[in-house]
């Protein structure tokens, strides 16, 4: 079986929906990283302080198979192709990996057979 690692940056109160989204389209566990968004357009400053945004990433170790139907679902969930949205979504391949429970495993088996 092949695995991808699929990456999702989203606005931080946007995490929880966007774990929701990827759970029920048949993602597993997920591992979150926080983070600040330091994009092109300059940020706004109150009382001296800069204003950025804080984002979340989730990481998804996914087979590659069903890594399209959660990208989809997270595409359509969070309106990622909406021009005000600065959410990122992307997959890379994974060559070897070790220290996958082997519940996900099966989960990520039952989901592809029942997907065939």
């Amino acid at each position: 079986m092949k695995f991808v690692a699929l990456i999702a940056i989203v606005a931080e109160e946007r995490e929880e929906e966007a774990i929701a989204t990827a759970k029920e389209a048949g993602a597993g566990a997920v591992t979150i990283l926080k983070g600040r968004n330091l994009g092109l357009k300059e940020k706004k400053i109150f009382f001296g302080l800069t204003l950025e945004e804080n984002v979340s990433l989730l990481l998804f170790i996914l087979p590659r198979k069903i890594s399209l139907v959660i990208m989809k679902a997270l595409r359509k969930g969070l309106d990622i192709d909406n021009a005000d949205n600065s959410s990122l979504i992307f997959t890379l391949p994974l060559g070897h990996i070790a220290g996958l429970n082997m519940q996900e495993l099966h989960k990520f088996e039952n989901e592809i057979k029942n997907r065939l």
